[in-house]
């Protein structure tokens, strides 16, 4: 080690408090960035072990392949495993209800099953052609009670669409045509025999709103007939964006008719077909990065900088006895070495132990409040360690490259006279006359102490600046990134819907009163159509009729509608909500509440738009019109049903209701005035939506009704997991925030007590000229109310334009218009003086009864 280290690591051992903040200060910034992607990491890797759990292990699915094409997938350079199928459908014997009609056999090969959600409650797994295991709903939904040892016959074929002949899956719900007609069958029945080995949990892909319970069995490629098919499940080598492209054109190289992705798993891995999206994720990704590499820069470099200017006398001296530029510039580096060795290896520990806790109170809370069985997990790759010790070593890298360019021009005769950080021109300390008549000449020295003393000035300056930026930004980052997701997820408030059949009055009393029912709501659906002219149209369809895309007829552009009838007491509630008298419909011209503000996802360009509807006022009229379409598909001369003038216009969407795409538009009446607008009952379609206690259980005493062609769709378990993610984004949100607010703060008063201490001989020969206690404070006050107002006069700006940044970068794949959060701007200002005037009477606390002789002797200490 050379003179100029040992220099530089006795000072670090002389200065214990100073080398301690910065060790501190570099601590909590390393535990920034490895928190940060440890999270990324670690939520990923949730969401993918729930994908799996869900879904199953694959990426891609080639579909309806023979066994030359099954050969030519396993032979293919990109496949890790093939995992083969053959599903089949049979008739469900004496179903208990009329929302179950099908057994749906899904057959593996032996090594594929460990690929799939199979849990099993009892038995074991089949182990040759002819064994099976049931899902525990068969016995549920059928009148047979199958155990294992039980023979299962059924005559297994082909699920077709009877009119369309188009072959159905087992994703597909059941095809009604007029009244309670069903429209599919099973084709090409094979009469098969099977021993039932064992019973399984539900699967993941068998919903309770499809037709069909699940039996799992195996299946042979070797005695396949030469025309027989599969199905064919990839794990890939390689997952990465070019996988759809590859496996797109591998499929058609083969013959192969039809290819699928597992889209949800594949994104969590990082590709995905949406080009928008990827935009999206790679521009946030650099965004919160660059949020976290200025903050922990800002952190570190004012230690680093302060710490200099603590050297300054002992760099000179070492200039003075002939050490060179580089000498004195690479004692700051390796000053920075020895923080960093110390540092870095703390700061993973401490992010990694921080993360670890934030899990478990997670995880406690996530099964208590949704009952789910997933937990986070603390989950380091090489890759990520090497993430953040780069990142972190670059930070300090960055953060001394300044302060030890400045050491090395730091002159002998300037370091020992300490003269290199003090303006004394008149021109560089002179104030506004306004100052002190405005404030007082406490005011005015406050201000000129803050320009002789320039430099920390304006590294103090800076710290706020980007204090107020850290915060502004990562605030508008995960709100929005928060109403990003939102907007993804279906708003149903509900936990059960049920539809078809001939649902009615009756009906609706009946399932209102199940025991476990806390809401519920009826509502009749009716399809029609208008007319609206072309300035009534919403910005995206004037667009698309300028391309072109679209046209109109005689200047306007036909609407399909839907009307959606609701029982009066829901009714009047929405009308109280939305903020209109629900005594005023009911006249003798009809009234109709419109939506006309909706979110969609666009087909084009696959992003996710918010959009109005339709231009309009309350109290215009609409021309409601019967369908332009006959049911054989031709056009016809659509009739005027009735004129509805609009009662209000508003985005809140009522319960039971889906929303219109742009062309679309759904209208809000009363039950009663079905009949004023031409509609009859029996032709419409009933809905009723149900909030329970136990959705489960309220869905089992549904099943016990067994109405004839009614249809339950358990929403409460999708609507788990959507909330689920918005719960696991909210911590996150608020995490990141609380941890950039500490940051900023420490920040703020590292700075401040650290440049107070060091004007130490400043403030002693201002008492030692006659400054009273109360003149001494109102100039710290003076002093912090400078600091506040020039941080954010310089602070609100850039955090404006971080935010339209991080905006721009959302709008790739979300569209909704650019908000300022004021309430956190009104905070931030609030904030930025108490934590200033906080700092600065903290550390002048501590120094206001220090001896003026010795405060006036000391050198810089």
């Amino acid at each position: 080690m050379n003179i100029v280290n040992k220099v530089t690591v006795r000072h670090l051992k002389e200065n214990k408090r100073r080398s301690l903040v910065t060790i501190i200060g570099v601590i909590i910034s390393v535990a920034m960035i490895t928190a940060v992607a440890t999270l990324g990491v670690s939520f990923l890797d949730l969401l993918i072990r729930e994908d799996i759990d869900r879904n199953g292990e694959w990426h891609v699915e080639y579909q309806e392949a023979n066994t030359q094409q099954l050969q030519a997938i396993e032979q293919d350079a990109n496949t890790e495993q093939l995992i083969v199928t053959k599903d089949g459908f049979a008739d469900l014997e004496n179903p208990t209800t009329d929302s179950k009609h099908y057994l749906y056999f899904r057959q593996f090969e032996a090594q594929g099953m460990e690929h799939f959600p199979l849990a099993l409650t009892e038995g074991r797994l089949p182990e040759n052609a002819n064994e099976v295991v049931i899902s525990e709903t068969v016995n549920n939904n059928s009148e047979e009670a199958y155990e294992i040892g039980d023979s299962l016959t059924a005559g297994v074929g082909e699920r077709m669409h009877s009119l369309e002949d188009r072959k159905l899956s087992e994703f597909d719900s059941l095809q009604f045509g007029e009244g309670d007609t069903i429209n599919e069958e099973i084709v090409n029945v094979t009469e098969q025999t099977f021993d039932i080995v064992g019973i399984i949990e539900q699967p993941g892909w068998e919903t309770s709103w499809l037709p069909v319970v699940s039996v799992i069995g195996l299946t042979d490629t070797t005695n396949a007939a030469a025309d027989e098919t599969f199905n064919g499940y990839v794990v890939a080598s390689k997952v990465n964006t070019d996988l759809f492209d590859d496996a797109k054109a591998f499929a058609k190289e083969q013959g192969i008719p039809s290819v699928d992705f597992n889209s949800d798993l594949l994104r969590y891995y990082g590709a995905t077909q949406n080009n928008n999206l990827r935009a999206t994720l790679f521009s946030l990704a650099g965004i919160i990065m660059g949020i976290v590499v200025i903050g922990s820069v800002a952190l570190i470099y004012n230690a680093f900088a302060i710490s200099v200017s603590e050297r300054a006398r002992h760099l000179g001296m070492l200039a003075s006895v002939g050490a060179t530029k580089r000498q004195k510039r690479n004692s700051v580096f390796f000053e920075g070495a020895i923080i960093g060795a110390i540092s870095i290896p703390l700061g993973i520990l401490a992010g990694l132990g921080g993360i670890w806790l934030t899990f478990q109170f997670i995880n406690a809370f996530l099964q208590d409040a949704l009952n789910v069985e997933q937990q986070l997990e603390v989950v380091v790759t090489p890759m990520m360690l090497v993430v953040a010790i780069g990142v972190s070593a670059l930070t300090i890298l960055i953060s001394t490259y300044m302060p030890a360019q400045k050491a090395s021009k730091i002159s002998a005769i300037d370091a020992i006279r300490q003269t290199q950080d003090i303006k004394l021109t008149g021109k560089a300390v002179k104030t506004s006359k306004w100052v002190r008549k405005l404030f007082g000449l406490e005011a005015e020295i406050g201000l000129k102490n803050l320009k002789r003393n320039r430099k920390r000035y304006l590294a103090t300056v800076f710290s706020l600046v980007i204090s107020i930026v850290l915060f502004l930004s990562v605030t508008y980052f995960t709100n929005n990134l928060k109403t990003s997701l939102e907007m993804t997820q279906s708003d149903l408030q509900y936990d059960i819907q049920l539809y078809g059949g001939e649902l009615d009055e009756e009906s609706f009393a009946q399932y209102e009163n199940l025991p476990e029912v806390t809401e519920a709501g009826f509502i009749r659906q009716a399809q029609v159509e208008i007319m609206v002219a072309q300035d009534g149209l919403p910005d995206v369809l004037n667009e698309q009729v300028e391309r072109g895309e679209i046209l109109l007829e005689d200047d306007k552009l036909r609407y399909y509608a839907s009307v959606y009838a609701m029982d009066q007491e829901n009714f009047e509630q929405y009308t109280e909500q939305v903020g209109v008298d629900a005594s005023s419909f009911g006249q003798e011209i009809p009234r109709a509440i419109v939506i006309d503000e909706v979110v969609y996802q666009n087909g084009i360009t696959g992003t996710i738009d918010e959009t109005k509807t339709i231009k309009a006022e309350a109290g215009e009229t609409l021309e409601l019109l019967s369908s332009s379409i006959s049911e054989n598909g031709q056009d016809i001369e659509a009739e005027v049903l009735a004129n509805v003038e609009i009662a209000a216009l508003t985005d809140q969407v009522p319960t039971g209701v889906s929303t219109a795409y742009p062309g679309g538009v759904d209208l809000i009446v009363p039950m009663d005035a079905l009949d004023e607008l031409g509609f009859i009952a029996e032709e419409t379609s009933p809905v009723i939506t149900l909030s329970t206690n136990d959705p489960m259980k309220t869905e089992a005493e549904i099943l016990e009704v067994n109405e004839a062609g009614v249809s339950i769709m358990n929403i409460f378990q999708q609507r788990q997991q959507q909330e689920q993610m918005i719960l696991l984004m909210s911590v996150f949100t608020y995490g990141f925030i609380t941890l950039i607010s500490l940051i900023s703060v420490a920040n703020i008063f590292n700075t401040i007590s650290t440049s107070i201490q060091l004007r130490k001989r400043e403030f002693a020969m201002l008492r030692s000229v006659g400054m009273t206690p109360k003149g001494f404070d109102k100039m710290i006050r003076y002093e912090s109310l400078f600091y506040g107002v020039k941080a954010l006069v310089y602070g609100l700006p850039i955090s404006f334009a971080a935010m339209l940044a991080m905006h721009f970068a959302l709008g790739q794949t979300f569209s909704y218009g650019f908000a300022v959060p004021w309430g956190s701007v009104a905070f931030v200002i609030v904030v930025i003086f108490l934590i200033v005037g906080a700092a600065m009477l903290y550390s002048i606390a501590k120094i206001k009864n220090d001896n003026i002789i010795e405060s006036l002797k000391q050198e810089n200490a």
